[in-house]
């Protein structure tokens, strides 16, 4: 029986010939990421139980990017921006990216590929859930609580558990009204929050092959949300062109067996799929966009690692453009990068930043701003009553701020259409 491209990256890493679904192993990290959440806590925990001998396996090999609170004037947020500070300053790390420098990235997940430290075939851990963004470049890549880590950062290894597999793939050319949000809230649809559970997502088709590595990363940043331990798509030509000039770095692409043993195989024709929404208050609460058109909104939300990349901002720019928003609309960039890409491209002569500009949204910093919620202050935080309508991965109560709020996830075409309505408005209307 063949092997899966995570069955196969597993056991490079771990330095096996061969592994099975189900069998515990010793993997070799390549990555470690932290932000400013659990960065602290995991270097607490590894000083306590390393001792004063403690002594980072790699200081190369960690990548410390603060996302989530950083502008405010929360004084435990900004606690924990100083203890990063200070601990990178006492272990001399190399790939630590302060707020407030010129080293400031943005979200850590894009930020990852960003800096080309998401290279095929390899093994790349965080303290986020949605780290298994990654895996969009062909490398197994998840989530760790802060003890995990903090093991990771003393010997380089971790203790996994071999997932068995599920292929999703996608059949025919993405029509120009959907995006691969839409797909991944259909596949939510399908087999809900905990459909996937400690297995491996992988993504494959001739849509996915077409994708480029900003969607491609929006369908495994989500993987996260069926209860999937990665998501994981084939490297190919548009994963090494993305990567060209970012890494100098040798790699080894691997590939899933033709006669590879998946739990289960799910086929799509994305010519059946229309524009989905996810009602409140969760990911896999399903909804046809056009089926909600008496639904009122009150706010919208284009950003964060799911949907703050430039191919997001240039969906959305496509809709809006000499159009006006009715509705507080936010554009939340997930990087530096992305933030001047909206001066770079452009739709016609004009540039997205100018699009937005005149529609009326309200841009914001790059970081993880409201996904999350974030501290009192942040901007475009839900309230008591809000309803939003956003492009990001979650929303459970609370998730962006109030537990009264109610969220609904789209694509940004759907949310830049819904902006101008000031309702939940499927695309197609706008295209």
């Amino acid at each position: 029986m063949g092997r899966t491209i995570t069955e196969k990256i597993m056991a490079k890493s771990a330095g096996l010939a061969k592994i099975n679904p189900g069998e515990n192993i010793w993997l070799n990290v390549d990555i470690l990421m932290t932000h400013d959440v659990c960065g602290p806590p995991t270097f607490e925990i590894w000083e306590k139980e390393f001792g004063d001998s403690a002594k980072i396996w790699d200081e190369n090999k960690l990548v410390v990017i603060p996302d989530h609170y950083i502008f405010t004037k929360n004084t435990q947020a900004n606690r924990n921006l100083e203890l990063l500070k200070n601990f990178a300053e006492k272990y001399n790390l190399p790939n630590f990216y302060p707020p407030f420098t010129e080293k400031y990235k943005g979200v850590c997940h894009i930020a990852l590929a960003e800096e080309g430290y998401t290279i095929p075939g390899t093994v790349l851990f965080g303290t986020d859930s949605h780290t298994c963004t990654s895996g969009a470049f062909g490398l197994f890549s998840t989530g760790v609580g802060n003890t995990d880590a903090a093991f990771i950062l003393g010997t380089g290894k971790i203790w996994e558990r071999v997932p068995e597999s599920i292929q999703f793939i996608f059949e025919n050319k993405l029509p120009e009204y959907l995006t691969a949000k839409d797909l991944i809230l259909q596949i939510l649809s399908d087999i809900t929050t905990d459909g996937a559970t400690y297995q491996a997502m992988e993504f494959s088709g001739e849509t996915i092959s077409k994708m480029n590595m900003d969607e491609r990363m929006t369908l495994t940043n989500m993987a996260i949300e069926a209860g999937a331990i990665n998501g994981i798509i084939q490297a190919d030509d548009v994963t090494l062109n993305y990567l060209s000039g970012k890494t100098c770095k040798e790699f080894e692409i691997f590939t899933s067996d033709t006669n590879a043993k998946y739990k289960k195989v799910k086929i799509y024709d994305v010519y059946s799929i229309d524009p989905r929404v996810a009602k409140p208050h969760s990911p896999d609460n399903g909804e046809l966009a056009r089926n909600l058109k008496n639904v009122k909104i009150t706010k919208c939300y284009i950003g964060s690692c799911t949907g703050g990349k430039v191919t997001d901002f240039v969906n959305a720019a496509k809709i809006l453009k000499d159009k006006k928003v009715k509705v507080n609309t936010f554009i939340i960039p997930a990087t530096k990068r992305v933030e001047e890409s909206l001066i770079a491209e452009k739709i016609d002569d004009k540039s997205l930043k100018q699009i937005f500009i005149e529609s009326g949204c309200i841009l914001v910093s790059p970081s993880c701003g409201a996904c999350l919620g974030g501290t009192e202050d942040t901007i475009g935080r839900s309230v008591d009553n809000d309803i939003v309508i956003s492009t990001t991965n979650r929303n459970f109560p609370g998730r962006m701020g109030s537990k009264e709020a109610e969220i609904y996830l789209a694509s940004p075409l759907t949310v830049a259409a819904s902006a101008i309505t000031g309702k939940i408005t499927d695309p197609r209307d706008y295209l």
